[in-house]
């Protein structure tokens, strides 16, 4: 199997690049899809399934209508991928790319829970640019565009956002899923001994944590996520100082025609991404598990 290898720097020359305006209008977008998807949250929700463990409600598909068609407006050139829209493709002919989760934790929205986000992402030239995940039952809202840090937005105030600077794996707080936890994540942190858990549902509140110093890591083994998935939360952790990748420690690449992130996913403080993910390979080896390259 192949060794783990370092997040690459990104290239200087897009540092200095402003995305602003792109960060303002996904926050306002998000918080008016947020007022939509609560609309739907105060009655019974009404549930098909795409497939026996994928479910989808009306407030997914209104939600991701409103994002889709305001983004379409405020951006005609730019591409779409919306996890409740048809993937024709011609997104792949486009240099900036919006990657829409329009009810991240559909589960948890069902179990109404609470535990679910509006995830919105940018991506230029295959990197995540801008992205803005909020939670509108607490109003909590976590934002980031590169080369301008990450924030969070609660009670109206907006607080710069920073990872923690805990080094001793064993030490590290994980977050796990409420609904979708894997035993191979059982297994991982066995041999991390890892005993300090934290639960909550949507990837992007997952991931939010860890950005705030709440969390210092997580871990989905499986292949499963998509690329709405983990845009915006890429991201924001990033800006907040710490690290996603996929569980062998390779950068996540956007708008990709397989959408699938068949090599798992992982997301740190980045003090000790490097060897966490070494730690990790050698469980999924161990377990007989090889990277899904979706052939």
């Amino acid at each position: 199997m192949a060794a783990p290898v370092e997040h690459p720097q990104l290239a200087q020359e897009n540092l200095t690049v402003s995305f602003v305006q792109e960060l303002e209008t996904a926050i306002k977008l998000t918080r008016e899809a947020g007022a939509i998807i609560r609309t739907f949250y105060q009655v019974p929700p009404t549930v098909r399934w795409k497939d026996p463990t994928e479910p989808v409600t009306e407030a997914d598909r209104a939600a991701n209508a409103y994002l889709v068609s305001q983004i379409r407006q405020a951006f005609p050139d730019d591409g779409i991928l919306a996890e409740e829209s048809q993937d024709d493709l011609r997104r792949l002919g486009k240099p900036r790319v919006w990657m829409v989760d329009p009810l991240d934790g559909t589960m948890e929205f069902i179990a109404r829970n609470g535990e679910f986000s509006i995830m919105v992402g940018l991506a230029v030239d295959h990197d995540p640019v801008v992205g803005v995940v909020y939670q509108p039952t607490d109003d909590v809202l976590y934002a980031a565009a590169r080369g301008s840090g990450a924030f969070m937005e609660l009670f109206g105030e907006r607080h710069p956002l920073r990872v923690s600077r805990e080094t001793r794996i064993s030490r590290f707080r994980l977050v796990v899923s409420r609904s979708h936890r894997s035993s191979l994540t059982d297994a991982i942190t066995d041999r991390l001994s890892i005993t300090r858990e934290r639960i909550s549902g949507s990837v992007g509140l997952k991931i939010g944590l860890i950005a705030r110093g709440q969390a210092d890591f997580y871990v989905h083994p499986n292949p499963g996520t998509k690329e709405w998935d983990t845009c915006a939360p890429d991201v924001i952790v990033r800006e907040a100082g710490g690290m996603m990748t996929d569980c062998w420690s390779r950068p996540l690449r956007y708008n990709q025609p397989d959408v699938v992130r068949r090599f798992g996913l992982m997301a740190s403080n980045g003090t000790r991404h490097a060897q966490l993910s070494e730690m990790i390979a050698l469980v999924l080896d161990e377990a007989g598990v090889e990277p899904d390259f979706g052939f």
